[in-house]
C-alpha cells in the first residue's frame, strides 16, 4: 500500500517543473466566472494529449468540460476550478498594493492552484492505473464560475456526475486540513425597478425614481436582519444607481443580492421576505419591479469515510516544506495584515478543530506560515461562506483538503492572496494537494469496499432527504454583468 502511494508522490514531483508553469499560465489569464476559455483549453490540451477523453461543453456552459481515462467502474471523479476575480488584479510576489492592471481581474482565491493542482492527480493516478493495470474510471471534471456563477449547481442540475461513485477536491488556504465542515446555502437575485425619468427640479412630480426603490429596499432588509436566525448573511451591491446625472429622477436601478443560511428552505424563507420589501418598496414609489434569479448553491455535507482516508494519506505527504525565501515572503506580507487578520485565522482555525486546539490557535499569532497538519476533527461546523461543491456533496459523496499555500492571516479575496498565486509557498501548497488526491482516488479505485462505506454514510446524513438544485431550470449560467 505504501509503495503505490510513495509512486503517486514520485510521478508528480518528476513533473513540478510542468504543474508549476500551468498554474502560473491560469494566473496569467484571470478570466472570470464562465469566461476561462484559454484556462479551459489549456487543460483541455494537456488531458488529450495525456490520452484522456475529453468532453467540451458540458452542461450546456461553453468552459466546463470532463477528461475521462479508463472504462468502468468505480468512477473517480476530480474537481478542479479556473476561475478568477474581478478587480482584484494584482503583481506577483511583491508585498505591497500594486494592480498589474487597474481594476483587472486576479486570482484572489487561488483557482489557478486549484485546478491544476487536481489535473496532477489525474494524471498521475492515469500513469498509475496503465502501470498497474487497474481498471476503473478517472475523470477530472473542469469546473467553471464558482466564484459567484455556482457553475457545479449547473452541472448536478444537468445530470454531469450522476454516474460517479465518489468526488474529490480541495482548496488552497493558510493551513493544512481536512475541510470537514458544512457551508451556507445561497441565492444570489437582482432586483431591478423600472421608473420614469423627468427633470428633477421643474417638474420631480412626473419622475418615478428607480433609485428610490432601491434605497427604500435596502431600508427594509437591514430592518429585516434583527429578525433572521444568527447564521444567515445577506449582502448587496447597488449595479446600477440610474446615472450620474442629479437633475434627473433616475428611471433605471438595480442592486444584487446575495442571501446565505445553512440549509437551502432557511435561504428560500428569507428570500421570499426580502422579495416582499421589494414589492413594498415599488409600491412606495410607483415603479415596476423585476426579480431576476441568477444563481444559488446548496450546504456542504461532509464525509468522515473519505475524509479520514485523506487525512492518512495528508498524514503520509506531510505538509508543505517551506524554504527561506518563502519565509521571507510570508514575513513581509504579514506586515501588511491587520491584527483582525490575525483574530480571524484563528476563527477559522477553532472551527476547523471544533475549538479543541487551543495551543495551535494562540501559536497563530507568532508564525507566519503552517508548518503542520491540523488534527482531524469530523462535521466541526459552519463555514460562514458558501461552495457550490455543496451540491455534488448532496449527490456524490465528497472529501475535500485544504492546504496552505500562504501567509497564515491572509483575506480570501485580497490583493494578498492574489500576490502569492505564483510564489513557491503557492505551488508548494498545490503540489502537497495533488499528492494526496492522487493517493486517495489510487485507495478508491483498490478498495471498492471504502466507496460503499462512503456511499451508505451519506445516505445517513441525509436521512431521507431528497436533493433539489436550489436553481429553478429556466435560469442560464450567467457572466459578470
Amino acid at each position: 500500500m505504501f509503495e503505490n502511494k510513495e509512486k503517486i508522490i514520485t510521478i508528480i514531483e518528476e513533473n513540478k517543473d510542468f504543474y508549476t508553469d500551468l498554474s502560473d499560465k491560469i494566473w496569467d489569464y484571470a478570466e472570470t466566472r464562465f469566461e476561462e476559455y484559454k484556462s479551459a483549453d489549456l487543460f483541455c490540451n494537456v488531458l488529450e494529449e495525456q490520452g484522456f477523453k475529453v468532453e467540451k461543453g458540458i452542461a450546456d456552459i461553453k468552459t466546463a468540460f470532463v477528461g475521462t481515462f479508463g472504462k468502468g467502474k468505480p468512477v473517480i471523479g476530480i474537481l478542479g476550478e479556473y476561475d478568477a476575480l474581478s478587480g482584484l488584479s494584482q503583481k506577483s510576489g511583491i508585498a505591497k498594493k500594486e494592480p498589474l492592471q487597474e481594476g483587472g481581474n486576479g486570482h484572489g482565491c487561488g483557482h489557478n492552484l486549484l485546478g491544476t493542482a487536481s489535473l496532477s492527480a489525474a494524471l498521475a493516478v492515469k500513469k498509475y492505473m496503465e502501470e498497474n493495470k487497474l481498471k476503473g474510471t478517472i475523470r477530472f471534471y473542469g469546473c467553471p464560475g464558482e466564484e459567484g456563477g455556482s457553475g457545479k449547481t449547473f452541472m448536478v442540475r444537468e445530470g454531469v456526475f450522476e454516474d460517479v461513485d465518489i468526488a474529490l477536491c480541495w482548496h488552497p488556504f493558510s493551513q493544512n486540513s481536512i475541510f470537514s465542515i458544512s457551508s451556507l446555502a445561497n441565492f444570489q437575485v437582482y432586483f431591478r425597478f423600472h421608473g420614469k425619468s423627468s427633470h428633477a427640479a421643474a417638474s420631480p412630480h412626473l419622475g418615478r425614481s428607480a433609485l428610490d426603490a432601491v434605497e427604500l429596499m435596502n431600508v427594509g432588509v437591514n430592518y429585516l436582519r434583527e429578525h433572521i436566525i444568527p447564521d444567515a448573511r445577506v449582502h448587496y451591491a447597488v449595479t446600477n444607481t440610474g446615472g450620474t446625472a442629479p437633475n434627473v429622477v433616475q428611471a433605471e436601478s438595480e442592486v444584487l443580492y446575495l442571501i446565505r443560511a445553512p440549509i437551502t428552505p432557511q435561504v428560500q424563507e428569507i428570500y421570499d421576505r426580502i422579495c416582499d420589501i421589494a414589492k413594498g418598496a415599488a409600491l412606495m414609489t410607483q415603479t415596476k419591479l423585476e426579480i431576476d434569479f441568477n444563481k444559488g448553491c446548496s450546504n456542504l455535507v461532509p464525509n468522515e469515510t473519505l475524509e479520514t482516508l485523506m487525512y492518512k494519506n495528508f498524514k503520509i505527504v506531510g505538509p508543505p516544506k517551506f524554504d527561506e525565501k518563502d519565509k521571507k515572503f510570508a514575513d513581509e506580507i504579514s506586515k501588511t495584515l491587520s491584527e483582525s487578520d490575525i483574530d480571524n485565522e484563528i476563527k477559522i482555525t477553532r472551527l476547523l478543530t471544533n475549538g479543541n486546539e487551543k495551543e495551535k490557535e494562540k501559536s497563530i499569532k507568532t508564525k507566519k506560515l503552517a508548518d503542520e497538519i491540523l488534527p482531524f476533527y469530523y462535521n466541526a461546523g459552519i463555514l460562514s461562506g458558501s461552495t457550490d461543491v455543496g451540491d455534488v456533496s448532496w449527490v456524490v459523496p465528497t472529501g475535500q483538503i485544504i492546504t496552505a499555500c500562504n501567509t497564515l492571516g491572509t483575506p480570501a479575496h485580497s490583493w494578498q492572496m492574489t500576490s502569492h498565486g505564483k510564489t513557491g509557498i503557492a505551488h508548494k501548497g498545490m503540489l502537497t494537494a495533488g499528492k494526496i488526491i492522487g493517493m486517495t482516488a489510487i485507495d478508491l479505485l483498490e478498495n471498492p469496499d471504502i466507496i460503499k462505506k462512503a456511499k451508505k454514510e451519506l445516505k445517513e446524513n441525509l436521512d431521507g432527504k431528497i436533493y433539489v438544485c436550489p436553481i429553478p431550470d429556466d435560469i442560464k449560467p450567467s457572466k459578470i454583468k
